[in-house]
C-alpha cells in the first residue's frame, strides 16, 4: 500500500473524523483555536485510489530565537495503528514535518496497552506491596499494542519522559474509562461501589438538581473552578480560555462541549465540562465548592452526566487523567479512589513518543522544559 500525505482543509479533516465511530478530542480541527499559542495544520494520508484513510492535527510550537518548530500531535495522528507498514505512514510525516522547520515531533498514539477493572485496582490498594498501578496484573493486555511500541522503537522514536503522574504539559498516559457499550445503564449503576450509590441517593433525597448550563454561565463555572484550585493548589486556566473553548468546539459542533452544575437550594455546589466526539465522551474539567459537601454534588453529577452520555449513544464515558500511584499518601491518591468507586476500568496507552530531526535542539528543549 503506497501512501501519500499532504495538507488538508479543515473541511476535509473534520468530515473524515464524523466519519469513524470515535476519536480524540484533542484531534479535531477546532483543538487547533483551542491553543492559540501554537501554529497547527491539518495533515491527510491518501490511499492508491486517492481516498482519504488517516488525519492528524499537528501543533507547532516555536522555539524562544529561533525559527524551528516542535511539531505535536496529542493523541494521534488518527491512522491504522496496526498496519504492518507503520513506517510508510510515519516516515511521510516526518519528512513533511522537517520541511515545515519541525526540529522534534511528538506525538501520542490512541493505543491501548493494558487494562485493569476496579476489583483488581481496589485489591491492590489493600495490598501493602502494591505502590502503583503496573504492580497490579492487568485484567486485559493488548499484545498488538507491544508490537506498536517494538516498531516505533526500531524507527528510531523514543518513549517520552514516563507522565506517570498522568498529568502535565503532556496527554495523560493512564486514563479512568467506564465501558458503555452492549450493557444496560441499570449494569452501570450495579458497577458503582456502595458508597456512590449512597452518594448519589443522598444527593437525589436532598434535592440536589443537576443542570445544563451555557456560554453565558461560564464566568459562574470560574468561580467554581478557581475554588477548587487555592483547594487543590494549582494554577488555574483564565476565564478566556473556557468561552474560547466553548465558542470554537461548538461552532465545528453543536454538540462537541456541554457545561453541567449542580445545585442545592438554588446555589451552584459543583460544575463539570463535558466533550463528545462520536461515542467517545470526556468528563474535562471539574469544579466544586467547599461549601455542601454533605449532599453529594459531584456525585450526582456525575451519575447525570454519564446518563447523558448513555442516551447519546456513546460507547464509553472518560473521566480522563488519573495518577498510577496507589500510594494512599500520595495528594492524587484520592482522584483514583473517586473514579475507581464508577466500577470502569483504568487504561493504560502506550504513552508519548519523540522523534529528534535536530539532537542538538531535541536536547536543548528538554533542559529548557526541565528548567520550567
Amino acid at each position: 500500500m503506497s501512501l501519500t500525505l499532504r495538507t488538508i482543509s479543515r473541511e476535509q479533516h473534520l468530515a473524515y473524523i464524523q466519519s469513524l465511530p470515535a476519536a480524540s478530542h484533542c484531534q479535531v480541527p477546532a483543538w487547533a483555536d483551542v491553543k492559540t499559542e501554537w501554529r497547527s495544520e491539518s495533515l491527510g494520508w491518501f490511499d492508491k485510489g486517492g481516498e482519504l484513510v488517516g488525519a492528524g492535527l499537528v501543533l507547532y510550537r516555536q522555539l524562544p530565537k529561533i525559527k524551528r518548530y516542535l511539531a505535536y500531535l496529542p493523541e494521534g495522528p488518527v491512522i491504522n495503528w496496526y498496519a504492518p507498514n507503520l513506517d510508510e505512514w510515519l516516515q511521510p510525516m516526518l519528512a513533511h514535518l522537517k520541511q515545515q522547520g519541525a526540529f522534534s515531533v511528538k506525538m501520542g498514539p490512541p493505543v491501548v496497552i493494558r487494562r485493569w477493572d476496579a476489583p483488581a485496582i481496589k485489591a491492590g490498594i489493600q495490598d501493602p506491596d502494591v505502590k502503583r498501578l503496573r504492580d497490579i496484573e492487568a485484567t486485559h493486555i493488548e499484545p498488538r499494542a507491544f508490537e506498536v511500541a517494538d516498531r516505533l522503537r526500531k524507527m528510531g522514536w523514543q518513549q517520552g519522559e514516563d507522565g506517570g503522574a498522568g498529568f502535565g504539559d503532556v496527554q495523560p498516559r493512564y486514563v479512568y474509562q467506564v465501558p458503555l457499550a452492549n450493557r444496560s445503564l441499570d449494569d452501570v449503576l450495579k458497577g458503582f461501589n456502595q458508597l456512590w450509590r449512597r452518594n448519589i441517593k443522598k444527593a437525589e433525597k436532598a434535592g440536589v438538581e443537576v443542570v445544563q448550563g451555557g456560554y453565558e454561565d461560564l464566568a459562574e463555572w470560574q468561580r467554581l473552578y478557581e475554588i477548587t484550585a487555592v483547594r487543590d493548589r494549582f494554577r488555574p486556566r483564565p476565564l478566556s480560555y473556557f468561552q474560547r473553548m466553548w465558542t470554537v468546539l461548538n461552532n465545528e459542533d453543536p454538540n462537541r462541549m456541554r457545561l453541567y452544575f449542580a445545585r442545592h437550594n438554588g446555589v451552584n455546589l459543583s460544575a463539570a465540562t463535558m466533550l463528545v466526539v462520536g461515542g467517545h465522551v470526556w468528563y474535562s474539567y471539574g469544579a466544586s465548592d467547599n461549601i455542601g459537601r454533605e449532599v453529594r454534588p459531584s456525585n450526582a453529577m456525575q451519575w447525570r452526566m454519564l446518563r447523558d452520555a448513555y442516551a447519546m449513544g456513546a460507547t464509553v464515558y472518560d473521566l480522563r487523567g488519573i495518577s498510577d500511584s496507589l500510594d494512599e499518601t500520595d495528594h492524587l491518591f484520592g482522584l483514583i479512589q473517586f473514579k475507581v468507586g464508577t466500577g470502569g476500568e483504568a487504561v493504560e496507552y502506550v504513552g508519548e513518543w519523540d522523534f529528534p530531526l535536530n539532537k542538538m535542539l531535541h536536547k536543548a528543549l528538554d533542559m529548557y522544559m526541565s528548567r520550567r
